[in-house]
């Protein structure tokens, strides 16, 4: 959940299994490198959360380099065995007494909860699931935005299983509702700013597209066809920033237990460059994927 970042340290403690390891910030590392319209250095990482069918939290921390890297590390049991459905990007924070915490919301079954865990001031590792509303069965996809400049603006995105795509201003108490997403397989955050936000989607007939939302509520989404075929076998993407305007993307195949890595230029529609990086190590077979990220990483602008 993004929502609430602050400008907060650029070296990220990475909180799973209940010790703090320095660690750095994804975005932060992907800043410092140098990425063109046709691929990403190595210098690029994307933290590729996950839930295991037990319910346990797990990061693969995934670094584009020749050939690529993948870290896997376990954490806590946060959720009962099976539950998950759908989880938010997971957001790391660090305080000034010393606690550390990641936070973001999940879909239990057909609940929506607002989870958090880490180590508090005293030094004691924590957890904490809380019910925020129910009727969420079948969801597709949550998110929350956030753009810190010197508009601060953010919103909260729920894409229901039928293709409604509600929006919710928190500061303006404003919603909105879309229709027509309910070919959507799947979709990820890869820009929020001061006028926009965009997410990255595929479809069940293998397209993919970029979902352009204005701030402006009054305004309706603008979709663009960044490619026809071949993206239906991805149940989960996975995107963080990679330079200053591309992105770096992870795309699962739970089927497969495969997933690739992805460096994507600055979204144009079909003139998009994407360009496959290869297949990520490991076993990717867990229940739920979602980008871990850090709080004072500088916001998504992939389009």
């Amino acid at each position: 959940m993004r929502f609430k970042r602050t400008a907060a340290a650029a070296a990220s403690a990475f909180l799973l299994g209940g010790a703090a390891v320095a660690s750095a910030g994804p975005a932060t590392a992907a800043t410092a490198s140098t990425t063109t319209a046709t691929g990403a250095t190595a210098a690029c990482r994307l933290w590729l959360g996950s839930v295991t069918s037990g319910g346990d939290l797990a990061n693969t921390d995934v670094t584009a380099g020749s050939p690529i890297t993948a870290k896997r590390s376990t954490g806590p049991h946060l959720f009962p065995a099976g539950s998950a459905k759908v989880m938010s990007t997971w957001t790391e924070t660090i305080g000034i007494a010393g606690e550390a915490s990641w936070y973001g919301d999940a879909i239990l079954n057909s609940t929506l909860y607002h989870g958090a865990y880490g180590i508090d001031s005293t030094g004691k590792p924590f957890t904490s699931v809380k019910a925020a509303g129910g009727g969420y069965n079948g969801y597709k996809a949550i998110d929350d935005t956030f753009y810190g400049g010197r508009t601060v603006r953010g919103a909260s995105y729920k894409l229901r299983g039928d293709g409604v795509l509600y929006r919710y201003d928190a500061d303006h108490k404003l919603s909105s509702r879309y229709t027509g997403y309910s070919a959507v397989k799947t979709m990820t955050l890869i820009s929020e700013t001061a006028t926009y936000d965009t997410f990255l989607a595929n479809t069940y007939g293998g397209a993919l597209y970029t979902i352009h939302v204005p701030a402006n509520i009054k305004q309706a989404p603008i979709v663009k066809k960044v490619r026809t075929s071949t993206w239906q076998g991805f149940e989960y993407l996975v995107a963080e920033k990679c330079g200053t305007q591309s992105t770096l993307l992870a795309a699962v195949d739970k089927d497969s237990g495969s997933a690739y890595l992805y460096a994507v230029g600055h979204a144009n529609g079909a003139a998009t460059v994407i360009r496959g990086l290869g297949k990520i190590p490991g076993s990717f077979k867990d229940s739920v994927y979602f980008l871990n990220t850090a709080e004072g990483n500088p916001p998504l602008f992939g389009e």
